[in-house]
């Protein structure tokens, strides 16, 4: 099961490296340990230039991936409207377990069964009871957000060649999910509820932060350039970002 657990993993140490890697950026060292005594990592996290200290600061090394992976994902979905800590913890801790090797396509890591198809889940879903039906609902939203959010490159490439479905199928894929999801008893008794429903509600800005994740930092050199453009532009369009 994918949790929002990545942030209750920041202790002291990280807190240390992070005013550290601020303190380099000319930021007042006493006046973050101080923020960091009162108020948690959280204000740091949120720093306005922690991201650019990550990518240019000499301590980038030492800092753990989870870190790495939360301050840049929490940067680009603010920047496409999302300021929720709770989805930014979600999407860091999914992430950073899909990255494992075969775990995107499973609803648990040691799942027997794999999934190569968003259509094969829905039809299981029907039939499944119990934590296994959460798994399944929860799997369908992740995966369809892994594939949307980190691989639109490949999915444009898809529909030009093959005619295979758009992002707009993924988006609505993955709103079902985490809806059906959040219906679950076993999500309402473990208090996870609240996250599918606020990640259903979200997709598709979640999505385009993660899009903007791996463009950025990821892919940034594409195999097409223009229907890179394409989407950048219908996505800032559907946001209300340019005027018709």
């Amino acid at each position: 099961m994918i949790l929002p657990d990545v942030r209750a993993s920041f202790g002291r140490d990280e807190g240390a490296l992070l005013v550290h890697l601020l303190e380099e950026r000319g930021e007042d060292g006493d006046a973050m340990r101080d923020a960091l005594a009162e108020r948690g990592i959280d204000p740091l996290l949120d720093h306005p230039v922690l991201a650019r200290a990550v990518l240019e600061g000499r301590a980038i090394s030492p800092l753990p991936l989870e870190i790495v992976s939360y301050v840049l994902l929490r940067r680009c979905l603010l920047e496409a409207g999302v300021d929720d800590r709770v989805l930014a913890d979600y999407l860091t801790s999914l992430f950073l377990q899909f990255g494992e090797s075969g775990r995107a396509n499973r609803i648990a890591p040691h799942d027997e069964q794999e999934y190569g198809y968003l259509v094969d889940l829905l039809e299981e879903i029907s039939g499944a009871k119990g934590q296994r039906s959460l798994l399944l609902r929860a799997h369908l939203g992740n995966l369809s957000l892994w594939l949307s959010g980190l691989f639109p490159d490949w999915i444009d490439n898809r529909v030009n060649r093959r005619g295979g479905p758009g992002l707009d199928y993924y988006e609505e894929m993955g709103q079902t999910g985490f809806a059906l999801a959040a219906d679950e008893p076993l999500a309402r008794e473990t208090e996870l509820d609240s996250v599918f429903r606020a990640a259903s509600n979200a997709f598709v800005p979640m999505r385009r932060a993660l899009n903007g994740f791996s463009d950025r930092f990821l892919t940034p050199r594409p195999t097409s350039p223009v229907d890179r453009l394409l989407r950048e532009v219908r996505d800032r369009f559907e946001a209300g970002w340019l005027q018709a």
